[in-house]
């Protein structure tokens, strides 16, 4: 059995994970070991960050539950990702949970609603045809083999192609989900169902990726 370490808090992206990934695997998260790294995520980009964080629980991994004391093949995975939108060049990318903060480059995250705020007053003047955006996710995969080294992390990315509403549409949703339409939808993220929207996410599209890498490995 392959043992994959994710490395969240968040109990409904293992669950997603899970699902997609699905097979003979035993998916364990942070909250499954005792004082694991807090790793910082300062990195310009997705790929930067998703490494960063699977690397630096890989190191810990090693060390302290090195694959001499399980049979199974171990891996790291972590993800980082967020919302683009083509007419801020790109912005919040990797600011989305902090955009409202007055530097998000180093403050804490800001509520959603904030950071919601911030988006549509950037651009309150963009017509719709303008307003295209994506979010993109990146996984970055980690394996420690049975001499307790790391191996390069492999990455996948997907992404899911929208646009920003004028204003917030849905309960279903968090973050920027209550903007963002998806490309064939005229409802918000926020306003479809769970299993429609799993479909369709930048990490469902990434995940299927990393399962077909794991199916030809």
């Amino acid at each position: 059995m392959t043992t994959i370490v994710i490395a969240t808090r968040n109990a409904h992206k293992v669950g997603e994970i899970r699902a997609i990934l699905g097979g003979a695997s035993q998916f364990l998260m942070l909250n499954d070991f005792p004082d694991p790294p807090k790793v910082v995520e300062d990195a310009g980009t997705f790929d930067g960050n998703a490494t960063k964080k699977a690397v630096e629980l890989a190191r810990w991994l090693a060390v302290t539950f090195p694959p001499t004391r399980h049979s199974s093949p171990l891996f790291v995975l972590a993800d980082d990702s967020g919302l683009e939108v083509d007419a801020l060049d790109g912005a919040p990318g990797v600011h989305s949970a902090r955009f409202a903060a007055p530097d998000s480059a180093k403050s804490g995250n800001t509520s959603d609603a904030d950071n919601n705020a911030r988006l549509l007053q950037l651009l309150k003047d963009v017509p719709l045809e303008k307003r295209r955006a994506r979010f993109h996710c990146v996984i970055a995969l980690v394996a420690i083999d049975s001499q307790s080294a790391i191996r390069n992390p492999q990455l996948f990315d997907g992404a899911c192609e929208g646009w920003i509403g004028f204003a917030p549409r849905g309960k279903n949703g968090f973050g920027y989900d209550p903007l963002f339409v998806p490309v064939g939808f005229e409802q918000s993220f926020a306003e479809l169902d769970e299993d429609v929207k799993n479909k369709l996410s930048h990490r469902a599209k990434a995940l299927e990726k990393l399962k077909a890498y794991f199916t030809t490995k």
